[in-house]
């Protein structure tokens, strides 16, 4: 039975404003629409405010009755949360299976002087896998946190060992992402359907209706231009923006022998903190453009930082920085040598490889587009034909560099204690990962696979996507491949030398 060290608790009773703020949007909203009226407020604002009131009566209530029935303990060997209303419910996680706890703070929580205090555990399974403590006040977190994270023996922070500090310069990163274009597109469709919410006819404002008549004045061959420059820019500025709020004031560093700590973020602040012995490996990411520039970015592979999505968010160890930078962090996040992934050679794939890649491009990217503009062709206008034809030749020859360049970055080796992998053309990810920390192997193949000879091994393992692939390995080397990475999974289902194959039937 666990020894009580510390008396039940009760979250910040500020939390329940904190509950209120999703009264922002539909009060802005109707702030809008008020605005767009000269002033005056139309019968359905007056239906929505109405029904506002009675929403903010409800969930305060439900919000203030779910308060009262929370509650926290802190033992000397577990952390322990009661919740829930008409079904109560109690978490405890003893103190030994803590492994990263994260505090995070939106701009309504910093304004309360509140934190969100979230525990992972070394569950994998989504929510079982972590407790989550919405909100206690700042120094009750940093108390929480250090408890929790006791058994990790940490040392006072003069005697961090810092691997990254944000420099302003690596702001040129920002850009070099496909999302400066589809972050402008999200953001075009938000603000439309908030403004046709609050009844706006956006294409009946005179500003739009004056702007799209210059547009059609003017010839083709220069709007288009001047519109992809005008969305590359908004793009860029908000890329800046976006970087600028997730990583102010980054610093990552080994806080103590055994936890690595990462702080960043301006209006939402986040300080997470992971476990060494959690660490599985850390992910170079290396986006296209981000490469053509010679940048990349690092993540860590860490159990307990929750599902798929989440483990990208909560393990990022680096922004997109410059490349040296990056191998600096990662070398130092594994503690191993600086140039662990540049002085190893990485085994190449079959050449079968490149032609699945080049198949798949054709097949996917090439065909369908070409097929379709001749089919428009043939109803509507010849000028489609000439489309077809030139975007048939444009696009293979596309997609045979970016074949070529897939190729080249297949690869994998054994080196010391970790396995390395790369692979990706749009996004070439480079994985060093702790070959103890494999946990299982799946062999998988299609049927153009099984006609050239290559197999896909996957390597589960209880941190960051659960799943990491060797793509396109020669199958004659992928039983062996598995073998010498982590001894002792595969041999079990191995048939002993020399015992005659049993024939089907």
């Amino acid at each position: 039975m666990s020894r009580h060290a510390d008396a039940w608790r009760r979250p910040a009773a500020r939390t329940l404003l904190v509950h209120c703020g999703w009264l922002a949007p539909p009060l802005g909203s109707l702030a809008l629409a008020v605005l767009a009226t000269g002033g005056r407020i139309p019968p359905g604002a007056l239906i929505t405010l109405a029904a506002l009131a009675v929403s903010f009566a409800v969930v305060t209530a439900a919000g203030l009755i779910r308060w009262s029935r929370t509650r926290y303990r802190l033992t000397t060997d577990a952390f322990a949360l009661r919740s829930g209303v008409f079904s109560r419910r109690q978490r405890t996680v003893p103190l030994p299976r803590v492994r990263n706890v994260d505090l995070t703070a939106t701009p309504l929580h910093r304004l309360l002087g509140l934190t969100v205090v979230r525990a992972g555990t070394t569950a994998t399974d989504g929510e079982l896998g972590e407790i989550t403590l919405n909100a206690v006040t700042v120094r009750e977190a940093h108390r929480l946190k250090t408890a929790l994270l006791a058994r990790a023996g940490a040392r006072a922070a003069s005697d961090d060992v810092v691997l990254g500090r944000l420099d302003w310069r690596w702001l040129r990163y920002a850009p070099l992402t496909f999302w400066v274009f589809g972050g402008v597109g999200v953001a075009a469709g938000t603000a439309y359907r908030i403004l046709d919410g609050i009844g706006v006819d956006l294409w009946r404002v005179t500003l739009v209706q004056d702007a799209v008549a210059e547009l059609g004045d003017r010839a083709l061959w220069l709007t288009v231009p001047a519109a992809v420059v005008a969305v590359t820019a908004l793009g860029s500025l908000g890329a800046l923006a976006v970087y600028a709020e997730n990583w102010w004031g980054y610093r990552a560093a080994w806080t103590g022998p055994g936890t690595l700590t990462v702080r960043r973020g301006l209006l939402t602040t986040r300080s997470i903190t992971i476990e060494r012995s959690r660490l599985h490996g850390v992910l170079l990411r290396e986006p296209l453009l981000l490469r053509a520039a010679g940048g990349a970015s690092v993540t860590a592979v860490a159990g307990g930082l929750g599902d798929e999505e989440e483990s990208h968010a909560r393990g990022a160890l680096l922004p997109p920085a410059p490349r040296p930078e990056a191998l600096r962090v990662l070398a130092g996040a594994l503690r191993a040598p600086s140039d662990l992934l540049d002085s190893v050679p990485l085994v190449p794939h079959p050449r079968a490889a490149l032609r699945r890649r080049a198949m798949r491009g054709l097949w996917f990217a090439v065909l369908p587009a070409t097929l379709a503009l001749l089919a428009l062709g043939a109803s509507l206008t010849p000028a489609l034909l000439h489309a077809a034809w030139i975007h048939a030749l444009v696009a293979t020859a596309a997609t045979a560099l970016l074949a070529r360049d897939a190729h080249r970055s297949l690869g994998h080796a054994l080196h010391g204690s970790h396995l390395l992998v790369r692979a990706g053309t749009f996004s070439r990810d480079t994985l060093a990962l702790e070959r103890s920390g494999i946990i299982a192997w799946t062999f998988s193949t299609s049927p153009f696979g099984r006609r050239h000879g290559l197999v896909t091994l996957t390597a589960a393992v209880a941190a960051g996507e659960h799943g990491y692939h060797i793509r396109d390995v020669a199958a004659g080397d992928a039983v062996a491949l598995a073998m010498a990475a982590r001894p002792g999974i595969v041999e079990d289902f191995l048939e002993p030398p020399g015992r005659p194959e049993r024939s089907p039937g």
